[in-house]
Order: C-alpha cells, then structure tokens, then sequence
C-alpha cells in the first residue's frame, strides 16, 4: 500500500471523463477578439437580453438580462441549475452569446475575448480555483496587477486595508488559508487590476455564516467607492439584503426582477425561492 488511496485501486477510472493532455478544458467563446463599438445610453454594464451556451450545446440562457451601474451591488440568485454562473461567464466571455449583447462603460465588448475584457475593465473571481496556493498571498496580489506598467503599491495598500489578515499573512502560502481568507485574497487580486467594474462568482461557498458577513460588508464597502458589482449568490436572503438590484434567474430566464428590498418583500419570491 501506497498511501496515497488513487494509487490504490480507488478512485474514478473512467478515463473518459479526464483530459490526458494535463490541460484545462474550458476554452473562451472567442480565441480572437473581434471588434467593439460605441453605444450611447444605458446601464454601465450590461448582459442584454443574452441568448447561448457552452460551444455547440444548447442554449442554456433565454433572453437573459442583467446589469448593474456604477456604486451599485446588482445580485443574480435562483434555484440551482438556473444558469446564475451561465449569465456571469456569459458577460465575461466564457459563453457563446448567440443572440443579444454585452456593453460595458458605452461600449460593445460582445466579440471580445475574457482577457481584452480585463484590459478594459473587468475583474472577475471565479468560484473554485481561483487562487495560486503555492504563491504568497503578495505573490498572489502581484499576479493580479499583470495587466499594469504603473506603480501598484497604493492599490496592494488598499486591499490589505480592506482586508487587514492578508497583510498579516502576506508572506504565508495562499493555499494554507481558511476558506474565507483564500477568498479575500482572491478579491483582493481582482481589485489589484484597477477594475472598472467587480464580477463575483459566489464568493461565499462553503464559509461560515460569519465569514460571509464579513465578506459582505468587505463587498458593501468596496461599492461606496463607486466601483459596481455584480455578483452570484447562492445565499439569497443575504445577498439581497445588500443588494441594490437583484435578478432571480430560472432555466436560463428572467424570471423576477426588482430591487433587493423589492424581491426580499415579494409573496411569490419569498415562497418559491427563500424558504417562505
């Protein structure tokens, strides 16, 4: 015996399901960016009435809008399997758009790919993996300012003064952090871009209930410098708390739209999707 329990006959043996080559799967709607255009008018960023799915699958999302302006919290929430992620990927670029449009600060960003919508303002924190564990937590946030020529000291001081422990831990391994603290970082590294706007992809999974509050109020904070964000969430009541707009998707649609405090008082929302 080995020790180690997928050398030992355990594990998933369906070679089918792995990719051999050691490489992600996943691949941006597009390889090359095509062109933007102006647009006059209208929210600071915006999903609108957004049609499509993953390569050549079905459509996963059906005339599906979101948006959100500046020194907003705009919330995505639904049942699971409602294609809350779908809609984000789908705004940063991971999701073929196949009918509608993505505008961010009055321009069309529908055609290009998920790094040309960095450069133009997008920070976006995936759910799962999106931290570098071997790095130190300052590793970390240098990597996030990638894109910049400028001096990126005050930014890094400003994300260790919104986050105070990563300053503490700056020269700890990210991947030795609690859940909640891998999260901060990861927030942290987005901010370290200089974003124009903030795309959270539940950033509270798998925390405790203090952690997320403190997250919140982390998101709630960054917001009043004016920076909008917009954010999927599995924990709805919470989310639409602080939410400024919120959006509950179902299969792929809009199915309610209103105000946090508007969807949080709603009969048919609080029965369907809060518990009553």
């Amino acid at each position: 015996m080995s020790g180690n329990p997928y050398q030992d006959g355990r594990g998933n043996k369906d070679a089918s399901i792995t990719n051999t080559k050691g490489i992600g799967t996943m691949t941006p709607a597009h390889r090359k960016s095509g062109p933007t255009t102006k647009v006059d008018g209208g929210p600071f960023l915006i999903g609108d009435t957004m049609t499509g799915g993953y390569g050549k699958g079905p459509d996963i999302l059906h005339e599906c809008t979101i948006a959100v302006n500046p020194g907003e919290i705009a919330v995505i929430v639904g049942p699971n399997g409602a294609g809350k992620s779908t809609a984000m990927k789908a705004v940063f670029g991971m999701l073929d758009v196949r009918s509608g449009s993505v505008r961010l600060d009055g321009e069309d960003i529908t055609r290009l790919t998920p790094q040309d919508r960095v450069v133009k303002g997008m920070g976006f924190v995936p759910q799962t993996s999106n931290i570098f564990t071997s790095m130190t937590v300052e590793e970390n946030l240098e990597m996030g300012a990638f894109i910049r020529r400028d001096d990126i000291r005050d930014t890094m001081e400003q994300v260790y003064d919104l986050f105070p422990i990563l300053r503490e831990k700056r020269y700890q391994a990210a991947g030795e952090l609690s859940g909640g603290q891998r999260q901060q970082v990861a927030v942290g590294r987005a901010l370290m871009t200089k974003p124009k706007v903030l795309m959270l992809d539940e950033p509270t999974a798998g925390v405790s209930p203090i952690v997320m509050d403190e997250l919140f109020d982390r998101i709630i904070e960054v917001s009043r410098t004016g920076l909008p964000i917009l954010m999927v969430e599995q924990n709805a009541k919470q989310a639409l708390a602080i939410a400024d707009k919120g959006y509950v998707l179902v299969q792929g649609r809009n199915a309610f739209t209103g105000t946090g405090k508007e969807l949080l008082e709603d009969p048919e929302v609080r029965k369907s999707f809060l518990g009553g």
